[in-house]
């Protein structure tokens, strides 16, 4: 098959630290590769260098025919919105028909609509291409072959994403393996050279009747056997520095995190919505049904660029007329924003500022986000943007809360932060209400999804599988009014436990009454 390029013994490091080492590598037509890594790894600058805006110090770069990069950082200056910007970069890279397009991050700022034409595009294009993406779910549906750039070396996985996921898996459990089986033979090597040292201490001269002819003849024999023994051992201790050491691969390690009010709002109605219409100024956004969330639920929005995601996180923050939030709730609201970060205090120190866990769960959760052992002692000012949106995310998670509310997370993380990411939020006991593209992460961790279309929101209960597959149902006007009835049972049953009163009591054993009138319609 053609060779669209072909790179070869390429060296490219930045100051001192090495990006990536290439012996030989090769671009043929019709290859749909996914390049992964983490932030810093050197995923652009390869882009740059096989497109021939970045000129190797080493080594060659053959191209034939056109290449063209739609690069990552684009040009911001205009009144066009972000999606908009992004679409323009797509359409000029297509009119340009190259033979091998270079895609750096193309998903940014467009909504799942555009994701998916800009799939449907990708699909039918006949050219070769290299696609650098946190988007797992557009990996997997157009790449066959993973190149991987980790720890300044590039590896090449054939298939699709999840394919190279679950290959990395197997790596981990064969590493695991083969460190229990280092552990075993390590013991036994130890075990053979304590019991060589013990016998050889115990070879000394023994006279078997007792006279001065007998101890004569036995000591050269004894002495034999003791050298003997102790350079068996001394054998045995050459394997045993000469054994190539197998570490074990990093697992995550559980967290147990105690949270505010939990046991008063698991399973409860905690957030209300009355019916109404949400509104930016003067504009109508979309309108909604009664419904609520529950203490524990992990609920997505979702809904194209420009709908009211973030308007209706706000307004719920604000508790805006029309929303009722539990007296046991307290609000912590990720978006990404770094103020919240003291650039000359370390990781550390950062995180533990307003932390109501132990320092011993905090460092599990930064380890959690890749901040190993002396990691966390590193000034924030040092850190990569990436890094720096960690240690944010960290900081609230700590924090005194138990709902958490996100604004689009997944931005400028990579893949493997992402994932660490759904890790911690898989394993959180509070609740979580999160806006994302990511339609992996609204799989992994949603069990309910909210949809703002055609301006209204639509609820499902449910995962986002279940959702996609789900026929719309008519409207329950009981179902409403018994959704409003449970929710004012937990406002009541919150006040009931500061401030118990027999008005109180009554208010509860009424609301109960009309529960069940309710469930028996």
């Amino acid at each position: 098959m053609t060779v669209i390029c072909s790179i070869k013994n390429i060296h490219y490091a930045v100051r001192e630290r090495v990006l990536f080492d290439i012996e030989d590598l090769e671009i043929r037509k019709e290859d749909r590769i996914g390049l992964v890594g983490k932030n810093g790894s050197g995923k652009s600058t390869l882009l740059h260098l096989i497109s021939g805006q970045l000129q190797q110090e080493e080594g060659e770069i053959f191209r034939n025919g056109r290449i063209t990069l739609l690069p990552q950082l684009k040009n911001t200056d205009t009144v066009q919105s972000g999606g908009e910007v992004t679409q323009a970069y797509i359409n000029q890279a297509f009119a340009e028909s190259p033979d091998l397009l270079l895609a750096d991050e193309p998903t940014t700022n467009l909504d799942v609509e555009r994701v998916k034409t800009l799939e449907q595009h990708l699909t039918r294009f006949q050219g070769s291409m290299i696609l650098v993406s946190h988007d797992r779910t557009f990996l997997d549906l157009l790449c066959t072959k993973i190149w991987e750039i980790e720890d300044g070396r590039l590896k090449e996985y054939k298939g699709n994403y999840q394919d190279y996921a679950d290959h990395k898996q197997l790596e981990f459990r064969q590493q695991e393996a083969a460190h229990e089986q280092f552990l075993r033979k390590k013991k036994q090597l130890e075990s053979a050279i304590e019991e060589k040292e013990k016998r050889a201490k115990r070879a000394t001269v023994k006279p078997t009747d007792g006279t001065a002819s007998s101890a004569k003849n036995a000591k050269p024999y004894f002495a034999k056997k003791q050298k003997k023994l102790r350079q068996t051992a001394k054998a045995l201790e050459t394997r045993l520095d000469q054994m190539e050491k197998i570490e074990r691969p990093k697992e995550a390690a559980p967290i147990k995190m105690t949270l505010p009010n939990e046991s008063d709002m698991k399973g409860r109605p905690i957030i209300r919505f009355e019916e109404q219409v949400v509104s930016a100024g003067d504009k109508e956004l979309f309108a909604l049904k009664p419904f609520y969330l529950k203490g524990g639920q992990k609920t997505a929005l979702i809904g194209g660029n420009g709908t009211g995601k973030t308007t209706l996180i706000k307004s719920i923050l604000a508790t805006h007329e029309g929303i009722t939030v539990s007296p046991s709730v307290r609000f912590g609201y990720f978006s990404q924003n770094l103020d919240i970060l003291k650039l000359d205090k370390t990781i550390l120190e950062n995180v533990m500022e307003d932390a109501i866990q132990t320092e011993d769960i905090v460092r599990t959760i930064l380890a959690r986000l890749h901040f190993y052992r002396d990691d966390v002692f590193k000034p924030v000012h040092v850190l990569s943007g990436g890094e720096r949106v960690k240690v944010a995310f960290a900081k609230i998670f700590v924090s005194n809360l138990n709902v958490l509310i996100m604004d689009e997370p997944t931005n400028f993380l990579d893949i493997q932060a992402v994932e660490a990411l759904e890790g911690l939020l898989k394993e959180y006991r509070g609740t979580v209400l999160f806006i994302t593209h990511d339609r992996k992460m609204v799989t992994k961790i949603a069990d309910r999804v909210l949809e703002i279309k055609n301006g209204k929101l639509t609820v499902f209960d449910g995962d986002f599988k279940s959702y996609r597959e789900h026929k719309p149902k008519e409207h329950d006007e009981t179902a409403d009014e018994l959704l409003k009835v449970e929710t004012k049972i937990t406002e009541v049953l919150s006040r009931l436990s500061i401030t118990p009163s027999e008005e109180l009591d009554q208010e509860f054993q009424m609301l109960l009454q009309k529960k069940q009138r309710l469930l028996a319609k």
